[in-house]
């Protein structure tokens, strides 16, 4: 795995208190039990990882781990 989706998974471990394997490309929001409020938590802290601005509206339709990490690779 790449070093960026390493990264990546570290700060949704952090940020959603899941296990480490359940951060895999295919695993949604709702599979994990984030709600709203998480997933703004996440995207602050992988902004902040990354050094990336995401905008609220890019946002829209992003269900899944590798929707997230796409969006925030496409930034770097």
């Amino acid at each position: 795995m790449s070093d960026n989706f390493e990264r990546f998974k570290k700060c949704a471990v952090d940020v959603l208190s899941v296990e480490d394997d359940k951060i895999v490309p295919e695993a949604t929001f709702e599979s994990l039990d984030a709600d709203s409020l998480d997933l703004v938590e996440l995207v602050m802290a992988l902004e902040e990882e990354f050094d990336v601005n995401v905008e609220e509206e890019e946002l829209e339709g992003v269900t899944d781990i590798q929707g997230a990490y796409n969006l925030v690779v496409s930034k770097l």
